[in-house]
């Protein structure tokens, strides 16, 4: 690993249940949040929560956006409106307002080896 890289490890509290598995986006640019993932990682949820750890990134800013993927589709439902169907959260804790989150809601800067908390409100 590069002295320019770093770990993020991403905990993920409050998810409704442990059915089906949790999908973590890691955004590095405001024209890709929640479009187009620049690193995504899956994990088991146990106990309504989840630990995963992404790996030698490039120390800078990102958004983080996760769901929990109840069906296992390998995809984040959504009902007729587009709205999402499955639970959703960001990093610090963005929130949509008559639309999805934004990435200046979401963003944040890491330099070194860095811990992130996600909690779900259900």
């Amino acid at each position: 690993m590069s002295a320019q890289n770093v770990n993020l490890t991403v905990s993920v509290s409050g998810l409704k249940s442990n059915a089906g598995t949790l999908k973590v986006g890691l955004y590095n640019s405001e024209g890709t949040f929640l479009k187009s993932v620049y690193k995504g990682i899956s994990s088991e949820i146990k106990n309504n929560s989840a630990t995963l750890t992404f790996v030698g990134i490039p120390k800078g800013e990102y958004g983080i956006s996760a769901y929990q993927d109840e069906n296992s589709n390998g995809k984040l439902d959504k009902n007729m409106m587009g709205i999402p169907s499955e639970d959703i959260a960001c990093s610090n804790n963005a929130k949509g307002f008559m639309g999805p989150p934004k990435y200046k809601d979401a963003k944040f800067n890491i330099n070194k080896d860095s811990k992130i908390d996600i909690k779900f409100n259900n």
